[in-house]
């Protein structure tokens, strides 16, 4: 009888080796490309940097830190408010990125975090409620996976307080068009303008000082967070229905606006000599 050999033919050795070799040095590649785009990032030379990426990505797309470079170089190109084709692409193609990131990594707060800031940035000039919310779903999707992130609960009070301060503005617009008593910025809303306000925006308000409250709570010299919690208390003035709450709320958002001057004073004096 004929003795079978088992043994791998000669052909086939070589194949898987040339492979492993051809994606080892593809690998090498890709890794030599991320640390010269990272050279280039830290330089501004975004379009380099940009080229430098894309190749790192195209030899090795498991490479995540080169995505995650990719769509920050992009979105460092981006422009709020700049209505050119080039520019909305900028924030499309960083975005893009990103998701490609959490397809591989669901959870990646670099990447949801980023979209969630792009897509308040691109939310901003012309101002778009429907975008400034799903910016909102990624922030709180940070939270759910980081119930400590105090950037992410800033977040959402920035995008509650613009959504908030939008709809006041545009409530005081349209009283003015149609009464002749004009109410200024800073006059108390009249009481059917109030709780037509309170109806549209009252859990948005709540949701935002809740939030930029946790944010100083794990953060306590957040001094951003204290900002932006200020302007919600003015917000939440407007909804007051006596003039003492609405004057203790303009109060303590006066207050946080010294805490803030004092914590930005302090950091400046902190400076080494000479440090701009």
């Amino acid at each position: 009888m004929e003795r079978r050999s088992h043994a791998v033919p000669v052909f086939f050795v070589l194949t898987a080796a040339f492979v492993l070799s051809t994606a080892g040095c593809a690998k090498l590649k890709a890794r030599d490309d991320l640390n010269k785009g990272v050279d280039a990032y830290k330089n501004a030379q975004f379009d380099t940097a940009i080229d430098y990426f894309k190749d790192a990505e195209a030899h090795d797309p498991q490479l995540m830190n080169a995505r995650l470079y990719l769509a920050q170089a992009y979105a460092q190109q981006y422009i709020p408010g700049a209505p050119s084709p080039e520019n909305v692409r900028y924030a499309q193609q960083a975005i893009a990125e990103w998701k490609g990131v959490l397809e591989t990594q669901p959870n990646n707060l670099t990447a949801i975090g980023g979209i969630g800031s792009m897509l308040f940035h691109e939310a901003s000039t012309p101002f778009n409620r429907s975008m400034m919310e799903e910016a909102k779903t990624y922030q709180q999707k940070a939270l759910s996976i980081n119930p400590n992130d105090s950037t992410a609960y800033y977040w959402v009070g920035v995008l509650d307080y613009w959504i908030a301060y939008r709809t006041n503005a545009q409530l005081r617009a349209d009283y003015n068009q149609r009464a002749k008593k004009q109410i200024h910025p800073l006059d108390a809303l009249p009481p059917a303008v109030r709780d037509q306000f309170i109806q549209q925006e009252g859990p948005t308000v709540d949701e935002g000082l809740t939030d930029l409250q946790k944010a100083i709570q794990i953060k306590p010299d957040y001094a951003n967070a204290m900002a932006y919690l200020n302007l919600l208390l003015r917000q939440k003035a407007d909804m007051e229905t006596n003039s003492d709450a609405r004057q203790a709320d303009q109060k303590q958002a006066d207050d946080l606006l010294e805490k803030v001057k004092e914590i930005n004073q302090k950091e400046m004096t902190a400076q080494p000599s000479g440090t701009q």
